[in-house]
């Protein structure tokens, strides 16, 4: 058997990624399927209302939105996403998520590596 990678995912199945993340009152739930110095890749949902503040990360963090629609801060600018749309926040820089309805995504950040 060769090494995986990924965790908390089902090798070999056609999979629908935003229903291994389920919606739960009041809650930002996490499932995380990779987690390594250089990638990090977590699926997310958050329920209305729900927020993840203002924070910044050390790599770039791309967030693809897989169902409802949230509103995502970068750098003070308020971008409002969508389901099958996708968008990047630099390293660096301040980003928050607000989900606008019931919200899931996938979020993937690259850092760099090696990590000083």
């Amino acid at each position: 058997m060769s090494a995986q990678y990924l965790k908390n995912i089902e090798f070999e199945k056609e999979l629908e990624l935003s229903s291994l993340v389920q919606y739960q009152e009041g809650q930002v739930v996490s499932r995380t399927l990779a987690q390594n110095p250089a990638v990090s890749i977590t699926l997310f949902s958050f329920d209305q209302g729900e927020e993840i503040s203002t924070h910044s990360s050390d790599g770039d963090a791309m967030v693809t939105v897989l169902e409802g629609d949230a509103q995502i801060t970068i750098g003070g600018q308020v971008h409002s996403v969508t389901q099958g749309q996708t968008i990047v926040m630099p390293a660096g820089i301040p980003h928050a998520v607000a989900a606008e309805r019931p919200f899931k995504m996938l979020l993937t950040v690259v850092f760099p590596y090696p990590r000083s």
